[in-house]
């Protein structure tokens, strides 16, 4: 399915809801905001990347697209918390939150090899930025009455991704944290999925060794590269009404990698 088809088919699927979509300025983050506002929603794009993120909004904005842009830092929580308010303010509301905002750079190494230092970095942005971003947007999503919560994680813990461990392990207790999310959020009518993306050919996979690429390639059942647009697709359909009883799941989007 190509992004035309996947429009027409999407349109007006999410028409009236209000999502906040970190890690927006490029890559996975900026074609599911893309794909939302084609649905019919209003979309707050944030991140770090202000230069990016003001030139993609001023493009969605161009095509008369209703996106806003929300300059933030995942690792200072003050600022994450100005984010939610602000998506809130300039939307009159919240009814969805993809937490995409990530950072790798664990790449290449080994146990022995990885820094501290970045092993913290990591998982103040991955994992306690998730569940910093969530908690400041909880009272808009319960006001919604449809509130959810999208987490991405990635399908490297599922397969164990050797010399990548500080994003895997973040990765792997982003899956573990959403499900006590979901208990917790489930009475304010809230749900909260993960979805676990493959090698995607995006910007942030640039550095991933080409053996790396083929080994995704040759062992998927699908045998192509994964596209962002494929991973769209299920954003739209975990914020929208079709998965209203779904809640504390994990979505494998990988062309068949890892199969669970």
């Amino acid at each position: 399915m190509n992004a035309n088809t996947q429009a027409s088919n999407s349109a007006n699927l999410l028409k009236g809801r209000r999502v906040l979509v970190t890690g927006a300025a490029r890559g996975l983050g900026l074609e599911f905001a893309r794909s939302l506002l084609q649905a019919g929603a209003q979309v707050a794009l944030a991140d770090i990347l202000a230069r990016d993120l003001h030139a993609a909004v001023a493009d969605l904005r161009a095509q008369g697209l209703p996106a806003y842009a929300i300059e933030f830092d995942m690792n200072d929580p003050a600022s994450i918390e100005a984010c939610a308010q602000s998506a809130v303010r300039q939307m009159g509301g919240l009814d969805g939150l993809v937490n995409n905002a990530a950072m790798t750079h664990s790449g290449g190494k080994t146990l022995h090899e990885l820094d501290v230092a970045v092993w913290d970095q990591v998982m103040n942005i991955n994992v306690r930025g998730t569940w910093l971003m969530t908690r400041a947007c909880h009272a808009a999503l319960s006001e919604s009455g449809r509130g959810a919560v999208v987490n991405l994680a990635s399908d490297t813990p599922l397969w164990g991704a050797p010399k990548l461990l500080a994003y895997v392990a973040s990765k792997g207790a982003i899956i573990a944290m959403s499900r006590t999310l979901a208990r917790e959020m489930g009475a304010d009518n809230i749900t909260v999925n993960t979805i676990a993306p493959g090698l995607t050919l995006v910007e942030a996979t640039e550095y991933v060794p080409r053996e790396r690429h083929e080994l995704y390639q040759n062992q998927r059942a699908l045998q192509r590269a994964q596209l962002p647009d494929d991973v769209s697709g299920a954003i739209l359909f975990l914020l929208s009404d079709l998965s209203r009883f779904m809640t504390g799941q994990l979505l494998a989007v990988n062309g068949g990698f890892v199969m669970h």
